[in-house]
């Protein structure tokens, strides 16, 4: 995205890529532009921008596979139901999207969730992008401009001067500005130029994905389990579900919540977890899945297709709340941008937005 929003602007750009392709948390996620559990305030801003940016951009780059999806959070009991009601009582509730639906209601807007529950939350901003082929997408665009050159199976080992960086081809690299958008690797260069107090952390995470549906799901589904993760649901009626209605042992244990996005091809992805400590697990185990298997049945009132990918992403937290994202400069005319945790796909087109207007691009 930063190499999107430079070539937009006329710059000439070099993207270097450690692997032959991205192969992290950007395709390792569920493609959801997740306006509704944002934090108030500059976050929900930075993800309303990126919605707008996403849209924009999905016109123009079919193969991004953008829709206006939107999302529903069914909830059971009066505990769920107050958490959801604070949610919608909030004074940004309207900037979201935010509406309390009846059972009938949100069936009338996703007739797969045939399960029981008694109300659920719609977010009419959430969105999706197909999270496998997105980056694909936005560079075969980008690949038009003469403006735009991609350099992958590369990594930038040494800031040599005034926004130039060496590679480990030895080839050096000089600009106007460098942006290290490093995502999840945050040792070696990242550690050498930014120091050993960098505020950001690694979190690893599992998901899968399942055979076709052989229905449509029309919006994205979460679960109740997602108000606990995410800062717009904070609330008395929160505190009070956690405090009286904890998660089973499981979800507790792995830090989980319901996430799921209808593919393309009519598959499931639906997750997750969250593993903070390190040295992270080398495995996936199954219990989470299990887990995630059994709420997705229970909302959609029928068995799960066949599961037919699973895998674990990692990707990097910015642990200062305040901030959407650790962007700083480290070296002359070199910036790192780095730390969007969970919201990277949200958020990612208004997080380079903001870097090029700050740089003045």
């Amino acid at each position: 995205m930063h190499a999107w929003q430079a070539v937009e602007r006329g710059h000439e750009v070099v993207q270097i890529e450690r692997e032959a392709e991205a192969r992290g948390a950007s395709l390792r996620n569920f493609g959801q532009i997740w306006v509704s559990g944002r934090a108030g305030g500059e976050e929900l801003d930075t993800a309303l921008r990126a919605r707008e940016l996403w849209e924009e951009i999905g016109g123009r780059v079919p193969g991004l596979g953008f829709r206006a999806n939107g999302s529903l959070t069914p909830v059971r009991g009066a505990r769920e139901l107050a958490v959801a009601e604070a949610a919608v009582a909030r004074a940004d509730a309207a900037a979201r999207g935010h509406k309390l639906l009846t059972p009938a209601e949100a069936r009338a807007l996703n007739p797969a969730l045939r399960g029981a529950f008694d109300a659920a939350l719609h977010c009419e901003r959430d969105a999706a992008v197909e999270p496998r082929t997105a980056q694909l997408a936005l560079r075969a665009e980008l690949l038009k401009s003469p403006n735009y050159t991609f350099l992958p199976g590369r990594e930038v080992r040494e800031v040599v001067g005034a926004a130039a960086v060496r590679d480990d081809h030895g080839d050096v690299h000089r600009a106007d500005a460098v942006v290290l958008a490093t995502g999840a690797w945050l040792g070696g260069l990242v550690r050498e130029l930014a120091g050993p107090d960098l505020p950001v952390r690694r979190v690893r995470l599992q998901m899968m994905q399942t055979d076709p549906l052989g229905e449509p799901l029309p919006t994205s589904v979460a679960d109740a389990d997602s108000f606990r993760y995410y800062p717009a649901y904070a609330s008395p009626a929160l505190d009070e579900l956690n405090a009286r209605q904890p998660q089973p042992e499981t979800a507790a244990l792995h830090r989980m919540q319901l996430l799921m996005v209808q593919r393309a091809d009519g598959g499931l992805t639906i997750g997750d977890t969250h593993e903070y400590e390190h040295p992270f697990a080398f495995d996936t185990v199954e219990e989470p899945y299990e887990h995630l298997a059994g709420v997705v049945e229970s909302l959609l009132g029928r068995p799960l297709p066949r599961v037919r990918h699973r895998w674990a992403g990692v990707y990097a937290q910015c642990t200062d709340p305040s901030r959407v994202v650790h962007r700083q400069r480290v070296a002359d005319g070199v910036w790192l941008v780095t730390g969007p945790g969970g919201r990277g796909m949200t958020c990612s087109p208004a997080i380079a937005e903001t870097t090029a207007n700050e740089l003045g691009w």
